[in-house]
């Protein structure tokens, strides 16, 4: 049962004057309250409110610009690259997304470097904001070494999300966003904070044995899911969105970090499509084709992926975001202290 219920439009007051205090621009404090609250409205608790700690933690060790200004460039080629200045990454993916939905409408096919970002967040607003254009897209990057190799007993691999959406029209995107470890490094973390034992098969202890004890884990290293399957997809990520884009693997963020406690230093990879663009000359409506598909998924009483957060969000929209004492005390802690809270 909840104690406060506020909007998404309260809510993101709140969390942007938080971040303002806390000492970013008005750009980024309100590119992360976007995300944030995102995270928070559709009931996805380890990207929500919760992750505000730790990015005013990493404000207050130095370890992101504040107000850093993204610079967008692109050429003839099918690449938009921007340069977030060691800024968070939601406003340098805010300031090339319209480029890159202009360049993909001229080439049918064009990706987003991000260089030089710290990133914390969630991948499905952005693809999201790409869906909503009629365009679909995939968005990954790495993460600071906290997840072993299948087979290994040391961190190696960062939780390597990697997200996908397909544009619907009217209705909610195709969407998917997964970490390529089992679970969120955030979900461990709120296991801790809950004292409650992990899943089977969710990590290792600093000794390479199995735990399910959150604070052996932490210590030790996630799994990734599907054994060599998500090993390698996270290994993929590892090369795409951090080898050919001259920016740090995990291994390399977490040293240049120091910490896990910290929100880490990368890049990031977005590839958008134009489906109109790839299906010209060729018979059938690709979004009418792709709704046949979804519908023999439902059709078998399937479920598509991101139904669950789409329900909370239409829920939270419609009647608030609930928020227990102890996190709105938070919420007023942290907009009172700014970084002294951290």
């Amino acid at each position: 049962m909840s104690d406060t219920t506020l909007t998404h439009g309260e809510l993101h007051a709140i969390v942007m004057r938080i971040f303002e205090t806390g000492g970013l621009t008005p750009l980024h404090a309100a590119a992360l309250a976007r995300v944030i609250v995102a995270g928070e409205g559709d009931a996805c608790k380890s990207h929500g409110i919760y992750r505000i700690e730790g990015c005013l933690r990493t404000i207050k060790a130095g370890k992101v610009v504040p107000d850093a200004v993204p610079q967008v460039t692109s050429d003839d080629s099918a690449i938009v690259r921007v340069n977030a200045g060691g800024g968070f990454s939601n406003a340098a993916f805010e300031a090339g997304a319209p480029v890159l939905a202009e360049r993909c409408r001229a080439t049918g096919i064009a990706a987003m470097v991000i260089n030089d970002c710290t990133h914390f967040a969630a991948l499905w607003p952005e693809i999201e904001t790409l869906t909503d254009m009629g365009l679909a897209a995939m968005a990954m990057c790495p993460s600071y070494a906290s997840v072993a190799p299948s087979g290994g007993t040391e961190p190696l691999m960062g939780t390597n999300p990697f997200a996908f959406g397909w544009p619907r029209g009217e209705t909610n995107p195709y969407v998917f966003d997964f970490a390529t470890s089992v679970a969120a490094r955030g979900e461990i973390e709120l296991h801790r904070r809950a004292g409650t034992p992990l899943p089977e098969g969710w990590a290792i202890a600093p000794d390479g044995t199995s735990t399910t004890d959150p604070e052996a884990a932490l210590a030790g290293a996630m799994l990734p899911f599907g054994s060599h399957k998500g090993s390698a997809i996270s290994t993929m990520i590892e090369l795409l969105a951090a080898v050919m884009i001259g920016d740090l693997t995990s291994p390399e963020a977490r040293d240049a970090l120091g910490t896990l406690s910290l929100a880490p230093a990368h890049g990031e990879l977005v590839i958008v499509f134009d489906p109109a663009r790839f299906a010209a000359g060729r018979p059938g409506d690709p979004m009418a084709r792709a709704e046949q598909l979804f519908g023999a998924i439902l059709g078998q009483g399937a479920r598509l992926p991101s139904q669950r957060r789409f329900k909370a969000r239409a829920e939270t929209r419609a009647q608030g975001i609930p928020l227990t004492t102890t996190e709105k005390e938070s919420l007023d802690r942290l907009l009172a202290q700014g970084l002294d809270a951290v």
